[in-house]
């Protein structure tokens, strides 16, 4: 196991960089944005440069419909600060991001997205924070480049999110995320399946700060690869994976309607003992059995979600298949 370094001064700097291992390790997952990997890598390097001449920089291309492996290929052989990583299929950015940790060395791992609207010019931002003293420091976006619903939509996503697990997570936090090794190596004792790491960075405890940074435009043109569809199937697996609170809201929601008619149910009998008014016969018992038939089927589907997703644990599959690497053994 690597040593942790409270690099707090000059000398604490000085020591890490002497050290067998990089100072900072820089992860990105890497989708669709194979244009923008040369600004990207030029742009860290400026950065972390100025900081430490010890680091690297792990490029995990998640199976990108575009050309990016090539490019990543390409620049890995005369940049020997690059680690590239091919999945073997697309797994989704919080398994890259998890690939992209398990294989990064640095004291201090920095994860960012790959579409240059988190700016690496920030990364030196969050370490210098981070010698105040802190295990995390998280990015929080400033003027979010993003359309009126995806803002939108993404404020809902977060609000659902942290209301059925139970957390308070803030929807300006991206991935633009600077950890302590002492952090990643505790997030990488915990056995999920599914890891989804603004959840882990909130249940991991460690002293943490936020740093407001500017969010800029995206130099490509093209829209997030995150469409509603994914981040509705992201939270759902979120939540499914995080917490019962689903389960224990559907105990409620029947503990309710039971007693709804419950109460119905004496309204009418001190109705037809007060008035002599009988109940209308086969529509009630027609839409009662309906309800209760559905009620039925959707509570057993979502313990069927349950059993399927620990079905899935217990197969203990890796979290993701590395197809290739640049990495120089």
């Amino acid at each position: 196991m690597i040593k942790y370094y409270a690099l707090s001064n000059d000398s604490d700097v000085q020591q890490a960089m002497n050290s067998t291992a990089p100072l900072i390790s820089i992860v990105s997952p890497v989708y669709g944005a194979a244009t923008l990997l040369p600004e990207l890598v030029t742009r860290i390097h400026n950065t972390v440069s100025q900081i430490t001449s010890n680091y690297e920089i792990i490029l995990v291309e998640d199976n990108s419909p575009d050309n990016s492996w090539e490019v990543i290929k390409k620049m890995s052989e005369t940049d020997d600060k690059i680690i590239g990583l091919s999945l073997s299929r697309n797994f989704g950015q919080q398994k890259a991001l998890n690939a992209g940790f398990d294989h990064a060395q640095g004291e201090w791992i920095v994860s960012l997205d790959c579409d240059l609207q988190d700016e690496p010019e920030h990364i030196a931002d969050l370490y210098h924070e981070a010698q105040k003293g802190y295990h995390i420091v998280f990015a929080c976006r400033v003027d979010r480049q993003h359309g009126y619903v995806e803002r939108l939509s993404s404020r809902l996503f977060y609000k659902t999110l942290g209301y059925l697990t139970e957390t308070s997570l803030d929807s300006s936090i991206g991935n633009f995320v600077l950890y302590s090794r002492m952090v990643i190596d505790a997030m990488s004792k915990i056995g999920d399946y599914y890891k989804y790491y603004p959840l882990l960075n909130n249940w991991a405890g460690f002293k943490a700060s936020k740093l407001p940074v500017k969010h800029a435009e995206r130099k490509d043109g093209k829209k997030s690869s995150y469409t509603f569809q994914k981040r509705f199937h992201l939270a759902f697996t979120t939540i499914i994976a995080y917490s019962d609170k689903p389960l224990r809201l559907v105990v409620k929601f029947g503990i309710a309607l039971v007693s709804i008619i419950f109460l119905v149910a004496l309204f009418l009998i001190y109705r037809y003992l007060a008035t002599g008014k009988e109940v209308s016969g086969w529509l009630s018992v027609f839409l009662s059995i309906w309800l209760l038939s559905g009620i039925t089927i959707i509570i057993l589907g979502l313990i069927g979600t349950y059993i399927g997703k620990m079905f899935e644990t217990v197969k203990n599959r890796p979290r993701y298949l590395i197809k290739e690497t640049t990495k120089k053994t």
